[in-house]
């Protein structure tokens, strides 16, 4: 699979994310195009990482499958034959789109992160330690790094275009979003949570944190869209591993992480686009995270095509 750092497709693009290229199909779908691309601190590195879009995407589409019944969601489908079927102009594409692109149903966008918390880390683990909130909000006091909540956090955030996401109150939320469905989008947000953390578990994987999105389909109701509980949008603890009091060894880009750590600490890289190059070792230290956790949570080795 050649690594892929941008998409062309014969189809009209309405966006490019950090990661994703979204093309319209139509005015009922969009096909989603998950990239190797790659950032960290918010700038995104100029060598891209194989394997990565292809892992995003048959993460997302294995997770929507598992949660069937439980919350409805925008996949049509991740399978590159079915897309060329439906979507005849990709036909020449097929090699390029296989494995990661997703056709999916179009919505309204809900431009709230439903973020769920099930242990306290990173930006909230910061805050707490910093004044014992979370979003402004007094959390309950002695939480060590890392701990298990009594009760997952449900902790929506602002999407942002560029920079990190802004953690919100609920209150705030219910001003964005309204009340009804302020109470639907965290009803479901801690359904999904729940099975998907299940699901983890029984296969060695903590679920920390993770955020969804989610959208109106053209009759109005709320349905789970994007990707869901991937390495990108998630915090991966190996449970056989975990000891609260620290920070935990995860299943995402940590080695890349680790090494922008270290060219900012020895003066080599002031935290600004450009990124350093990344020598080879990182890149497949990375890779080989992220097909270590598709294998592990779906038990199977990935598949493109």
């Amino acid at each position: 699979m050649t690594p892929m750092t941008t998409s062309d497709l014969p189809l009209k693009r309405l966006g490019r994310g950090k990661v994703r290229d979204i093309y319209e199909v139509d005015a009922e779908r969009l096909l989603l195009v998950a990239t190797d691309r790659i950032s960290a601190f918010d700038v995104i590195m100029a060598e891209p990482v194989p394997f990565k879009g292809a892992v995003l995407t048959q993460i997302s589409a294995w997770w929507f499958r598992q949660l069937e019944g439980v919350v409805r969601h925008h996949m049509i489908t991740a399978s590159a034959a079915e897309i060329v079927d439906a979507v005849p102009a990709l036909k020449v594409h097929r090699a390029e789109i296989a494995g990661r692109a997703m056709l999916c149903q179009r919505t309204t966008v809900v431009p709230v992160e439903c973020v769920i918390r099930g242990y306290i880390s990173g930006s909230a683990w910061k805050e707490y330690a910093a004044r014992g909130t979370l979003a402004g909000e007094a959390l309950a006091k002695g939480l060590r790094e890392s701990d298990r909540l009594d009760t997952p956090i449900f902790s929506p955030a602002t999407k942002a275009e560029s920079g990190h996401d802004e953690n919100i109150t609920i209150a705030q939320m219910r001003k964005i979003a309204g009340d009804e469905a302020t109470a639907e989008l965290e009803r479901l947000a801690r359904a999904v949570y729940a099975k998907g953390a299940e699901i983890a578990e029984a296969r060695g994987i903590i679920i920390a944190d993770t955020k969804f999105e989610f959208g109106r389909d053209a009759s109005g109701k709320l349905i789970l869209i994007d990707e869901v509980m991937t390495p990108d949008s998630s915090r991966f603890w190996p449970k056989d591993l975990y000891a609260p009091g620290r920070g935990q060894p995860s299943f995402d880009k940590q080695p890349l992480r680790d090494y922008l750590d270290g060219e900012r600490k020895a003066g080599r890289w002031n935290g600004d686009a450009p990124a350093p190059a990344l020598p080879r070792a990182v890149i497949e230290a990375t890779e080989k995270r992220y097909l270590e956790l598709y294998q592990r949570l779906t038990g199977a080795a990935l598949r493109v095509d």
